[in-house]
């Protein structure tokens, strides 16, 4: 376990969690870092509360209306209905990142969210599959593999429904093998064709529950990956995960997430190992990364980009507040790339480097400022009509973001009631020369120095104490420092 130095624990909090927050920042020196990682994984030990903003008899009902028959205003109100249910869905699940003690295990399940991507705009089965993805983050990735498998959510999104013996589609086994379990390069098309004649008959009912249908279920003779017999879907998620590259592909795209968007290929092998040993046990993987030594070293630091939804959840954990109208949350993240239950394709967001580009950098860094300063404007974002939510469409993607500010149709303010003392009472023992380095550590998430440093420092010139701790934290925050963790 590498040394308990305040620079190791704010490293490790910066990427077991969606930031750090004042209260951890207080009690940070009352632990050594094993202490410290022992209190994340404890946190996030017990299954969590399910989030419900729709009900299984009123899925089943919506589900029961002829869509025929519909008038395109009904059909038009179904779907605005869902757009909504999503959004509420997304703002539950945000504020639980933001408010919750299980930050590693939403933080795990972000990355799962992308990792198992899936867009179908019907709330109650993405409702469904997050919940399957938040209990498993942590668990057996067979087990989250097997259940996410069998979500009326990827079965439609990946045509299983339609996966029938004599005309059999080979979407979802296709991507159960190129992005769940193994990567390209590691099947053949041939081994898609035969997994594909095993994936037959997994559909789902009117109730939104997984079914098999005997009927059409291929029980002919198939050989995969080297293998022959009368396989069933199950059966080639259990050779799936017999191979060993599923281990390493899985645990590359962890390391990505948590380590370094540079894998290294010595350490990824040497976790592998171990996760494959551990029959795939998530929790485990991440605990060797975190008492590894190397998960310290310099070049591990404050090199990976936050995410929308990371960078708004982080701004909210760092300065206690309310913001009265949420979904003002899902036009940044829409802006930035990063609409939660609305991927950009099967692959899921890239992420790395691609969370930055000219269109996007500009608002990132004015976020903190657009909450302190409560004024109204207006964000141009990128076309999207599922999530769009007014904001208007945008054909030139070097365009894409535009700010201005002004009270006008389709303009929005954040509404954030910031509890300023709650934050001020860090910093009532710190004397003036110590604030810019307390403030800095607590922001940064790192004992490194803004490269904005000469121009904040210029800010000491504020005579009144709060004041200039107003000041310095949200210049911090618009640094392209405070964009990494």
């Amino acid at each position: 376990m590498a040394k308990s130095t305040l620079k190791n624990k704010l490293h490790l909090l910066s990427r077991a969690t969606f930031g750090i927050n004042p209260q951890d920042f207080s009690d940070i020196g009352t632990f050594s870092l094993n202490e410290l990682q022992q209190q994340i994984n404890t946190k996030s030990s017990k299954v969590p509360a399910k989030f419900t903003v729709v009900y299984n008899d009123e899925y089943i009902h919506s589900g029961l209306k002829n869509k025929k028959q519909l008038t395109p205003f009904e059909r038009m109100e179904i779907n605005r209905n869902q757009v909504r249910k999503l959004q509420d869905l997304t703002i539950q699940w945000m504020n639980q990142m933001v408010n919750g003690e299980d930050q590693l295990r939403e933080k795990t399940a972000l990355f799962w969210h992308g990792h198992f991507a899936c867009r179908v705009q019907n709330a109650y089965q993405q409702q469904e599959l997050l919940e399957i993805i938040r209990k498993n983050a942590l668990g057996n990735f067979g087990d989250l593999l097997r259940e996410v498998s069998k979500t009326p959510a990827m079965l439609s999104f990946l045509n299983n429904q339609q996966n029938r013996k004599e005309h059999p589609n080979e979407n979802f086994a296709r991507e159960v093998m190129e992005l769940f379990t193994l990567g390209r390069g590691n099947y053949t098309e041939d081994d898609v064709k035969q997994g594909a004649r095993a994936f037959t008959g997994w559909m789902y009912d009117k109730t939104g529950n997984f079914s098999f249908n005997e009927k059409v279920h291929d029980t002919g003779s198939k050989k995969f990956l080297g293998k022959t017999g009368n396989f069933n879907g199950d059966d080639i998620l259990n050779i799936l995960l017999e191979k060993k590259v599923c281990a390493q592909f899985i645990t590359r795209k962890l390391y990505r997430y948590f380590v370094n968007d540079a894998p290294d290929e010595t350490h990824v092998n040497q976790l592998a190992e171990k996760f494959y040993q551990s029959n795939y046990n998530i929790n485990d993987l991440l605990m060797n990364i975190f008492d590894a030594d190397w998960f310290y070293d310099e070049k591990n630091i404050g090199n990976i980009i936050k995410s929308p939804v990371q960078l708004t959840a982080s701004i909210q954990r760092a300065l206690p507040m309310y913001i009265e109208n949420p979904k003002i949350l899902l036009v940044f993240n829409n802006a930035l790339g990063q609409q939660p239950f609305y991927p950009p394709n099967v692959a899921g967001w890239p992420g790395g480097t691609s969370w930055i580009d000219s269109s996007s950098l500009m608002l990132r860094l004015k976020i903190p400022q657009l909450i302190q300063d409560d004024e109204f404007f207006h964000i141009s974002t990128k076309t999207d009509d599922d999530i769009q939510m007014g904001a208007g469409k945008i054909t030139d993607a070097k365009e894409a973001v535009k700010i201005k500010k002004g009270n006008y149709r389709g303009s929005y303010n954040v509404n954030a009631v910031i509890n300023w003392n709650k934050y001020f009472s860090l910093y009532e023992k710190t004397g003036q020369e110590d604030l810019y380095q307390k403030i800095s550590q607590l922001i940064l998430a790192s004992e490194r120095q803004s490269v904005a440093e000469n121009a904040l420092k210029a800010k000491e010139n504020i005579s009144n104490k709060e004041e200039y701790i107003k000041s310095v934290t949200i210049a911090l925050m618009s640094t392209p420092e405070f964009q990494l963790c």
